[in-house]
C-alpha cells in the first residue's frame, strides 16, 4: 500500500518508543489497542498473535515493550495489512503478517503457515459494538472493525483456543457491559480468567473490561481493583500515563495476577 492510494498519518505510540503508519480516517488505533497490550504477559522467545491486528498497533506495542516477541499479526483487510507490514519494518520488530479472516476454519489457518498449538499467546481487540444499539460508520472498514455480530466473539475465541498451545495465554478487551458474554464464550476450554475493569475516572462505571484467561486453566476467577483512565482532578492518571508511556500493567498493579506458568 502507498500513500498515493490511501492518505496516512505517522503517529507515535508508547512515549515515541512505537511509530505507526495509518489511515488518516477509517478505522485507527487509540488507547484500546495500547491498554489490551499492556496487559499481555509475554515473555522473550514467546509467539504472540494479534487477531485483527489492524495496522499492528497491539502486537507492536507488546513487541517493543518485551524484546525477542515473535510477533504474528492476522488482520482480515489487504491494506491494513500492508501498513502492518510497514510498521513492523519501521519498528524493527521480527513479524510475520497474514491476511486472513479470524474466523477462518482449521486448513486455512494451516495453509497460511498459523498451526493448531502454535502460539503462547493470543490477545484481541474484537468488533464489540452491539449492532442494535450503534449505527455502524459509512467507512466500510471502520464498521467492520467495530461492529459485533452474534457470534463474533465465540468464534474469535473459538480460533485462539485452536491456536494457542496447552496453558497459554488469551487476553481481550470487551465492553463492560458484554462481560457476560465473554464469559461465556471462554466457558470452553478456557480457565484462571482474570478481570480487570476500566474506568473512566473513580466516579464511573467501567466501560471496557481487559479479560485474560489461560487455555484448560482450572484456578477461580479473579476480579482486579479497577484500573482508572484519569483521576480526581481530571488528568490522565499516573497508572495510565505509565501504561500509554510503554510500562506493562502488571508492573505497576501488584494486585494484578501473572497468569503464566
Amino acid at each position: 500500500m502507498s500513500e498515493a492510494a490511501v492518505e496516512t498519518t505517522g503517529d507515535l505510540f508508547l512515549n515515541g518508543a512505537l511509530r505507526l503508519r495509518q489511515p488518516k480516517r477509517g478505522h485507527r488505533a487509540g488507547h484500546d489497542a495500547i491498554l489490551l497490550a499492556a496487559a499481555v504477559p509475554a515473555q522473550s522467545g514467546d509467539v504472540v498473535a494479534d487477531f485483527g491486528a489492524g495496522v499492528g498497533a497491539a502486537g507492536l506495542a507488546v513487541a517493543t515493550r518485551v524484546s525477542g516477541v515473535k510477533c504474528r499479526l492476522i488482520e482480515i483487510d489487504n491494506d491494513l495489512g500492508d501498513l502492518a507490514r510497514a510498521n513492523a519494518t519501521l519498528n524493527r520488530v521480527d513479524t510475520e503478517v497474514y491476511v486472513l479472516d479470524v474466523t477462518a476454519n482449521a486448513d486455512l489457518f494451516t495453509r497460511a503457515g498459523l498451526h493448531p498449538d502454535s502460539a503462547d499467546v493470543v490477545l484481541m481487540n474484537p468488533p464489540f459494538n452491539d449492532a442494535s444499539r450503534h449505527r455502524p460508520s459509512p467507512d466500510s472498514a471502520r464498521a467492520i472493525a467495530h461492529v459485533a455480530t452474534d457470534d463474533t466473539l465465540s468464534s474469535w475465541i473459538h480460533s485462539a483456543r485452536r491456536l494457542l498451545k496447552s496453558s497459554g495465554v488469551l487476553v481481550l478487551i470487551w465492553r463492560a457491559d458484554g462481560l457476560a458474554e465473554v464469559l461465556a464464550a471462554l466457558d470452553r476450554g478456557f480457565g484462571s480468567v482474570t478481570v480487570l475493569p476500566v474506568h473512566p475516572d473513580s466516579a464511573k462505571p467501567a466501560i471496557r473490561v481487559i479479560v485474560t484467561a489461560i487455555k484448560g486453566g482450572k484456578a477461580p476467577m479473579t476480579i482486579c481493583r479497577g484500573f482508572q483512565l484519569k483521576d480526581e482532578t481530571g488528568e490522565v492518571s499516573s497508572d495510565a500515563k505509565a501504561v500509554l508511556g510503554g510500562q506493562s500493567i502488571v508492573s505497576i498493579r501488584p494486585d494484578m495476577p501473572q497468569p503464566r506458568k
